[in-house]
């Protein structure tokens, strides 16, 4: 037995599944836009860990700091206790590079850890309870994001899971009506400036806007989800910045940590300032903020802002669609920078997709509430001649539906 098939087998048995189906792709490297097999074979990642490695695989940026401060001390205590100069500069960093008033920085480990913060911070300002997401979203898989799942899509999930939280209600994106469905009863309004899950559905022109004022009138607080879209990904570092709408909360996580695990809500000084007392220790974590997570984050942040990636995106993006838009089996590009879906019109020809690409040496993935087209999100670090190379790997994989 070959040691991929004895990793295979130990990986079956031993590691929890998440579908029945795993891709089951052995990896051995990864570097820049590629990972690689045990016999070398090269696959594009297109799907950058779901938006995760828009520096790229190996950063050496990134590997030099995880490797600097994990030679220094790693965990010490809990959250929000010691001074650790990881936390304290890339707190800074990220607080100046955002709008007013986003200034305090709440490290977690993950996105969903993110949004769970930010929907009892939002609670607590308010004092009220009742919460507003959007349908086609998805915030996380916590019981707490979990609820802001937006129906009917979500309720397949939801259902297995309940009780969930009360009080949720969701609302249509880009639905301009149904902001009447905000009030003086609502608390919060958890939205992505850019819908991911749903399938790459940016804002309709004066959406955010229309949106930003319905919280402001009815004192709602607005809390972007920028899980997925910040870091560069849309082609502005934040997505608020691109469409110019600035929330109350934001949630990052994702790209956020340059490839480590870890997440934050930011709010003013504040509104954060509310978990701090009545009761004390509001919020707390054990690991958000590691040490080796902000440095590899703030690590990325530097790389980003030097190199100047950032604002080649949109252009890398609109590359793409000029390549393989044109073709008879795509029906339309949804995009905004570098996250992109291709809609074919049907999850049979999806799927087939995902099997040609895994055989072709690319790694795609279709979204949770929209099977009928295959995502684009590589790394940020991604080149002309490699978008070339894979736009005529993926051409090739059409021609064969």
């Amino acid at each position: 037995m070959s040691n991929t098939e004895i990793l295979r087998r130990r990986f079956l048995e031993h590691v929890g599944q998440t579908s029945p189906s795993p891709l089951m792709i052995p990896v051995a490297r990864a570097e820049g836009v590629f990972f690689y097999t045990p016999e070398g074979k090269p696959y594009y990642d297109l799907v950058a860990g779901v938006s995760v490695n828009n520096v790229g695989h190996g950063n050496p940026e990134v590997v030099e700091a995880v490797k600097r401060q994990a030679e220094r001390y790693m965990h010490v205590m809990v959250y929000g206790e010691m001074l650790e100069p990881p936390q304290v500069e890339y707190a800074t960093e990220i607080a100046a590079l955002l709008p007013q008033p986003l200034e305090s920085v709440y490290f977690v480990n993950s996105g969903a850890e993110a949004v769970e913060g930010a929907l009892k911070l939002a609670k607590r300002w308010t004092r009220r309870a009742e919460i507003v997401s959007m349908r086609r979203a998805y915030h996380g898989s916590t019981h707490g994001a979990m609820s802001m799942m937006g129906e009917p899509e979500g309720e397949e999930w939801k259902n297995a899971f309940r009780p969930l939280l009360p009080g949720v209600r969701s609302i249509e994106f880009n639905d301009f009506d149904a902001l009447a469905e905000i009030t003086e009863r609502t608390a919060c309004v958890l939205c992505e400036p850019v819908q991911g899950e749903a399938g790459v559905r940016p804002p309709a022109e004066g959406y955010l806007e229309a949106l930003r004022r319905r919280c402001t009138e009815t004192g709602a607080l607005l809390i972007f989800d920028e899980i997925q879209t910040g870091m560069g990904r849309t082609g502005e570092m934040f997505a608020m910045t691109k469409y110019g709408v600035t929330p109350d909360i934001v949630c990052l996580a994702k790209a956020f940590g340059g490839g480590m695990p870890l997440g934050a809500f930011i709010a003013s000084r504040e509104v954060m300032g509310t978990l701090q007392c009545d009761p004390v220790l509001g919020h707390i974590t054990t690991f958000g903020g590691h040490p080796v997570c902000c440095a590899a984050g703030l690590a990325a942040l530097r790389f980003l802002q030097r190199t100047g990636i950032v604002a080649d995106v949109e252009r890398k993006g609109a590359l793409y669609e000029e390549l393989i838009g044109g073709h008879p089996q795509v029906k339309e590009i949804r995009r905004s920078g570098l996250l992109m879906a291709v809609e074919l019109g049907s999850s049979d020809k999806m799927f087939r997709m995902m099997e040609m690409f895994a055989s072709e040496g690319i790694l795609s993935d279709w979204f949770l509430f929209c099977d009928t087209a295959f995502r684009i999100s590589p790394p940020l670090t991604i080149d002309d001649a490699q978008i070339r190379d894979s736009a005529d790997i993926i051409l090739k994989c059409l021609d064969r539906l």
